[in-house]
């Protein structure tokens, strides 16, 4: 569980590998291949043995793609990883092209590929990518090749084996409802869209449809399979045996049928003359050839597992209510560490997520972290997605920021907070930005809208402050998060780009904006909410959504400049702190509580 700070990926990396990955594509008489981040399973966070683009590049941040040719390597980054890709990357081996501007495709096609065989692998590619990867190789006079074994598989040599985490099953009195209940409510969805059968290519909906939990993905309680549901609400779950047991079958009763992954070409064999859902989103191309070679029809359309998972039941928002608030416990704890020990300028980024391991495994009922610490110091801070490692490790310098992004994997729910402290006395340049970041999370905290809104309507609330004063941040407001599940998960968000879904009651978002000066210093307060139903406001006409924050840890007083706060923003601050106290305080050691009081008392 704890994590792991060797160095990881960097140039080293790419200089070692790349040469081998030509080398395999030579003898499949390849001149390049289009690597994209994802796995054959669309994760996010990945099995070691899944990890490609890493190990052909050295670049291990959690989206892009690469485009390895045989006289030129490129490395496709978004706004979140230019930093970390500049530094990872070999700038004599690759260079980095920004995300979307022009993007992979748009890059391709302005290539000169006549006559070239681009290889790319079926398995790692929705329909959707292909179609616009063949339309871009074609633009720029190249062959479009599927590969039936990917060359990067070939060319890693010491590859780690696939993951064989014990699938177990998931308690009722957390998951709130029973699988069959789930799969006879989805097949009857089915049926009533003359739809026979879906299947399934995506561990999230295998783990909610039949409540049940793994350990193949890194921070991730995710078991690794596929599955067909039929509209009867009947079903057949490939997994690797080895992962299997009594127990497992037990918890699935009759109406699931449990079937080796090598089966899985059988199965869709099967589905011939028959209507079949796919994702064209999450199944990826090869899921598509292989139901149409059955000779079935295809259904494109959305997993429909996706929406239910997204809109938490009652037990499964007071589960996370109850996670967060032990959680709570835990972060308060290391916020008043980093308070009074942590204050010396001789603490590391690592002492500093160590630390709050410590504090965090003491928690009941926590299985895994939800995702690795993001502890950034100083300019490391302006690093959006910043992981700490042997190389890049800095002190917790007096007169800096520090910002720790973290969470936990808990039975009852899953948590992300991020807090940025002050390590000595802050700026004024610092208290300014901290308080325009905490006013747009406090106007997304107290919104109240009506039904049908999506996140974009809402995401300028929480600029509105940095635009006034001519800064922006570069990453979502908010992203969906899952219930014993991922940490992120969809299908809401708010952000600036569209999002065609709205929120919807028992729906958890984060809460996240923030500001980073390159070179100074990194802002960001996030905490997690949830999705209240419709209900009247008083004097108002119609019944409005709003959100419930679920995390409870303070804030640093010390980085607000009070002036900047409105009366309504300072009422929100003063109930958020009382609560906060109200639920943590009787749960720590007495000095901890009197040092909560203090940062907690009312504005």
């Amino acid at each position: 569980m704890r994590q792991t700070f060797a160095p990881e990926g960097g140039p080293k990396i790419g200089r070692r590998n790349l040469p081998k990955l030509r080398s395999t594509l030579r003898k499949l008489k390849l001149d390049g291949f289009f690597l994209p981040h994802e796995d054959e399973y669309q994760n996010e966070y990945l099995p070691a043995c899944a990890d490609r683009l890493a190990w052909a590049t050295g670049f291990t941040g959690s989206a892009g793609a690469a485009y390895i040719g045989l006289d030129q390597a490129v490395v496709f980054a978004d706004g979140r990883y230019t930093l970390q890709a500049a530094s990872q990357l070999d700038a004599e081996l690759f260079y980095a092209v920004a995300i979307p501007d022009p993007g992979p495709f748009g890059w391709l096609q302005a290539q000169r590929l006549t006559g070239h065989h681009i290889g790319y692998d079926p398995q790692l590619m929705s329909p959707d990518a292909v179609a616009r990867l063949q339309a871009a190789v074609s633009k720029a006079g190249g062959i479009l090749v599927a590969v039936a074994a990917n060359p990067v598989d070939t060319a890693w040599t010491d590859r780690p084996p696939e993951p064989l985490a014990k699938v177990v099953p998931h308690a009722a009195k957390h998951a709130g409802e029973d699988s069959r209940s789930k799969r006879q409510r989805l097949g009857q969805g089915l049926e009533a869209r003359q739809i026979d059968a879906v299947v399934l290519t995506s561990p999230d909906s295998l783990a909610w449809l039949f409540n049940i939990r793994g350990g193949d993905v890194s921070r991730t309680p995710l078991p690794l399979g596929r599955a067909i549901l039929h509209k009867d609400g009947t079903a057949e779950l490939f997994l690797r045996p080895e992962k299997t047991d009594a127990a497992l079958v037990q918890h699935l009763g009759n109406e699931v049928s449990l079937k080796h992954t090598d089966e899985l070409g059988a199965g869709l064999a099967a589905l011939k003359g028959k209507s079949i859902s796919l994702d064209p989103a999450l199944a990826s191309a090869w899921f598509f050839d292989a139901v149409e070679k059955a000779g079935a029809k295809i259904v494109r359309e959305t997993d429909p597992c996706i929406l239910p998972r997204a809109c938490k039941n009652a037990v499964e928002v007071e589960g996370a209510r109850q996670a967060h608030a032990r959680d709570g416990v835990a972060l308060t704890r290391y916020l008043h560490w980093l308070a009074t020990e942590a204050q010396s300028g001789k603490v590391s980024e690592i002492e500093a997520v160590m630390k709050l391991e410590d504090f965090r495994l003491q928690v009941a009922d926590l299985r895994d972290f939800s995702f690795d610490s993001i502890s950034g110091a100083g300019p490391n801070g302006a690093i959006v997605h910043y992981r700490v490692t042997e190389n890049t490790n800095r002190k917790l310098k007096r007169g800096s920021l520090f910002l720790i992004d973290s969470g936990g994997q808990f039975l009852d729910g899953t948590t992300d907070v991020t807090r940025t402290v002050a390590i000595g006395r802050p700026t004024a340049e610092m208290r300014s930005r901290y308080t325009q970041v905490l006013k747009g999370h406090i106007a997304l905290s107290m919104v109240r809208f009506p039904p049908g809104t999506l996140g974009v309507h809402l995401d300028v609330l929480a600029r509105h402050a940095l635009w006034q004063a001519g800064v922006d941040y570069d990453h979502g407001t908010g992203h969906g998060v899952g219930s014993y599940l991922g940490v992120h998960e969809g299908p809401q968000r708010i952000a600036k780009t569209l999002v065609n879904q709205p929120l919807l009651p028992g729906m958890i978002v984060s809460n996240e904006p923030g500001y980073y000066k390159t070179g100074g210093f990194g802002i960001r307060i996030e905490n997690l909410q949830v999705v209240t139903p419709p209900a009247p406001i008083l004097g108002g006409e119609r019944d409005m959504l709003g959100f419930e924050t679920l995390t409870l840890a303070p804030l640093d007083p010390a980085l607000i400049d009070k002036k900047l706060l409105s009366t309504e923003e300072k009422v929100w601050l003063n109930r958020y702190n009382a609560q906060v106290m109200a639920t943590v305080g009787p749960h720590v050691p007495a000095e901890v509580r009197t040092w909560l009081a203090q940062v907690t008392a009312a504005l």
